[in-house]
């Protein structure tokens, strides 16, 4: 007794795409689900090419899948994540989704009338609810990521990474050989400026501050919050000249405008220390940093708004502690 009766109601209401092609990849038979997601009738495409009724499919790929479920007489998958769709068909999520296509799992089965005559059958899965998902995963830990990496307030990086950051490029620079600077620099008389206007007014400095020195470096540069009103920037491939150069144009910078806050002006400056890698071994960076916290020191001492180098003779008690 045939099953046709059973078959034929089980494939036609169906959830998932079946269609099924002879060994000339010539369409014999697509479901309800596919016919009503195409827009193409059975009636309409029996016996022609796939090829021609489908013309976005990727043809070359889908040629060698067949031919070997044909002759390998083996089925065959793949996955959305490898290939987001075989057939374009569209999806019920046009909001959640990035992709106006149905994200699909996909089976490729072979398959042998009574008389012999062989067949491929592809069973088409809709898995955008999963592709969504992912989507909106990944989209989350970009966003942690990205959150763990930056200063809540100014937005420059915060100092963990920042200095995962500096560490890298000094082992960079050591290996090709090139030249590094250290710029360490912080808002002079911060605290003052704090008890006269509020940290409200104080975060208003550090936000502008960290705007315009941004607006000053390039792509390639580090730039990070260190400490409170202390910050960082890794110069790459940067000598000392350079460095000063770019330390100048930040402290005039920052010293010929005024921020304001709640109509009235808030004049600041800062004080900036300036050290070129010189040292070596696994901890050279933080040989870096100390020189650049010594430069920065003698800046404040010796009047602050101004650039202060690292002198070479202010080394020895620094490699000796490490």
């Amino acid at each position: 007794m045939s099953e046709d009766w059973l078959t034929g109601p089980i494939l036609e209401q169906l959830n998932s795409g079946v269609l099924v092609v002879d060994e000339q990849f010539q369409l014999v038979y697509l479901n309800t689900f596919l016919q009503r997601h195409s827009c193409v009738q059975l009636s309409d495409v029996k016996g022609k090419s796939l090829f021609k009724v489908f013309t976005d499919v990727p043809e070359a790929w889908l040629r060698r899948k067949f031919a070997s479920v044909l002759e390998l007489q083996s089925p065959s998958f793949s996955s959305w994540e490898q290939r987001q769709y075989v057939i374009k068909l569209p999806h019920l999520r046009p909001v959640t989704s990035s992709s106006q296509f149905m994200a699909q799992n996909c089976t490729m089965l072979p398959l042998s009338d009574p008389a012999g005559r062989r067949y491929v059958c592809l069973l088409i899965e809709d898995a955008t609810d999963a592709f969504v998902y992912q989507q909106h995963l990944q989209i989350t830990m970009q966003k942690l990521e990205h959150n763990n990496r930056i200063d809540g307030l100014t937005k420059a990086l915060n100092r963990r990474y920042w200095e995962e950051q500096l560490k890298l490029e000094v082992q960079r620079a050591q290996r090709y050989q090139q030249p590094l600077s250290l710029l360490l620099f912080d808002l002079d008389k911060f605290k003052q400026l704090n008890d006269q206007y509020g940290h409200l007014g104080g975060d208003s400095v550090l936000i502008e501050l960290t705007a315009r020195v941004r607006a000053l470096l390039r792509d390639t540069d580090w730039f990070g919050r260190y400490g409170g009103e202390e910050f960082g920037i890794v110069l790459t491939n940067t000598a000392l000249a350079g460095a000063m150069d770019v330390a100048e144009r930040i402290c005039l910078a920052v010293d010929s405008t005024a921020v304001t806050f709640h109509e009235q002006s808030i004049k600041t400056s800062v004080s900036i220390g300036v050290a070129q890698l010189d040292a070596t071994g696994e901890r050279a960076h933080e040989v870096l940093i100390g020189q650049a916290d010594i430069a920065l020191y003698n800046a404040k001492r010796d009047g602050r708004n101004r650039v202060v180098p690292f002198s070479a003779g202010e080394t020895e008690f620094l490699l000796k502690a490490n």
